[in-house]
């Protein structure tokens, strides 16, 4: 999955890291629960085992010790346990955390990071608006983003540049359906297709027709769901556009990701989209065992009338991510710990897996290994650090660098639960219209029509009450 590549590696990144804080000289146990991280996997153990050396050889006496919990049921199992008074000092949420937090028996992060050398430069944007909005939950991981990618033979087949604007993307969109770039002497490529919603264009296009939050103000002072609003049909009728032209796949809403991608291999689609890094990486693999050496380029999200930007985050909380004990008398090792995953001796570790699987040191060089491409970082991956060796592929770190750049927080909020039926049964009217309108099944002049379906399934009350919290 990753490129075996070879590097200097400085002798400063496997030298030992200044934590802030004095040593922890006593021994002190720390007890971690982490889902697919267990005592049985000889992975996870010199993984831990390795992080306790070298936090020994700083003067921390750390040790490590790791709670086992099903992978099938994580969450309930974790909740079980938790519920029984059973709390671990580091405990690895999936969901389920509000109700534990609501206890205030979860840590509050912010002090703990504000007093670290190394954890409080990796966190990300998103992670610093979630901490923000909830405290008790910290996942230091990438954003997922929904990013296009284009073969770059078939980019410079076009003649044109990377697109920069939503007129030059649907110039794009059309040199692909017109210029048989798969060779096989019929104009039968489409510009693009999704895996079965329009998420995925949605991800890179919404902020070009101003949707920059999931709330928008209507022009008088109040507040409209984006779904019903005036951006909202901008969009779709963009989309149907795109569709009537023969740009966009008329089967999007019923293939799956294994099709869209079968697609884009096979020359039937010229962009998709990726939502994490590793899917670049995986794409570039697999079309490059049907067309060898091909690489591809990432597409900026193009600029619109409404601005430019990827889809807008969602801050309100984390949706996963690791946990302290309030309870706990280890907080201190705790917070060590992470600050020194977060140090460049962590990373490299965190990054590169375990050396003789992973990758391999020869005297100042490192050489990635193929295995690494089975190996997930189980702590976290700094927003600051830059590896040794490049794990990616330009067009996948670009993605890593979009997700900063064009990062764009959300006004998005958890509704109560006597609101959670409204929340369904808005939504599922929004997706049957959107397809509706852009397949042309429906016409524009029935937005009204649309509007007040989807206020009377509950829209209404979700109005209403986010008049009350974004007031």
């Amino acid at each position: 999955m990753f490129y075996k590549a070879s590097k200097t590696l400085s002798a400063a990144l496997l030298a030992g890291t200044f934590l802030s804080g004095a040593a922890i000289a006593e021994p002190v146990t720390i007890r971690m629960v982490l889902k697919d991280f267990i005592s049985t996997n000889p992975n996870s153990v010199a993984h831990v085992e390795r992080i306790e050396a070298a936090l020994a050889e700083q003067g921390h006496e750390i040790d490590i010790e790791i709670v086992d919990l099903p992978a099938s049921g994580y969450a309930d199992a974790l909740g079980i346990m938790l519920l029984s008074g059973d709390l671990p000092d580091l405990i690895y949420f999936q969901g389920g955390d509000r109700k534990i937090a609501d206890q205030n028996v979860l840590e509050d992060w912010r002090p703990w990071i504000a007093e670290t050398e190394h954890l409080k430069g990796a966190l990300y944007p998103h992670n610093e608006a979630r901490l923000d909005n909830y405290p008790y939950l910290m996942h230091v991981f990438p954003l997922r983003a929904q990013q296009p990618v284009i073969r770059t033979d078939w980019l410079e087949a076009t003649g044109l540049s990377a697109p920069a604007t939503v007129d030059e993307y649907t110039a794009l969109l059309t040199a692909i359906r017109d210029n048989d770039l798969d060779g096989d002497g019929e104009n039968n490529t489409f510009g693009t297709t999704a895996g079965g919603s329009l998420k995925e264009l949605n991800g890179y296009l919404n902020p070009a027709f101003g949707i920059t939050a999931t709330w928008l103000e209507d022009g008088s002072g109040s507040w409209i769901h984006s779904q019903i609003s005036a951006q909202e049909r901008d969009k779709l009728a963009y989309y149907s556009q795109l569709y009537a032209e023969g740009l966009l796949d008329p089967e999007y809403i019923t293939i799956n990701w294994e099709a869209k991608e079968d697609r884009f291999y096979t020359g039937r689609v010229g962009v998709v989209s990726a939502s994490r890094p590793s899917n670049v990486v995986v794409y570039q693999t697999k079309m490059n065992t049907v067309h060898p050496n091909t690489t591809l380029t990432l597409l900026d999200p193009p600029a619109g009338p409404g601005g430019q930007g990827l889809l807008a985050v969602d801050v309100s909380k984390e949706g996963r991510g690791w946990a302290m004990s309030a309870l706990s008398e280890n907080k201190e090792a705790v917070a060590t710990l992470l600050d020194f995953m977060a140090s460049p001796e962590g990373q490299f570790m965190e990054q590169f897996g375990l050396e003789g699987i992973h990758h391999v040191i020869n005297g100042d060089q490192v050489e990635v290994l193929p295995d690494l491409g089975s190996w997930e970082s189980p702590f976290m991956i700094s927003a600051s650090w830059t590896p040794p060796v490049e794990l990616f592929p330009a067009p996948a770190r670009q993605y890593l660098q979009n997700t900063q750049d064009h990062f764009l927080p959300d006004n998005a909020f958890a509704f109560p639960s006597e609101l959670a039926a409204a929340v369904d049964a808005t939504t599922n009217i929004y997706n049957e219209w959107a397809f509706k309108f852009v397949s042309g099944t429906a016409s524009f002049d029935q937005w009204g029509e649309y509007v007040e379906a989807w206020k009377a399934a509950g829209g209404d009350s979700l109005i209403d009450h986010a008049s009350q919290v974004l007031q």
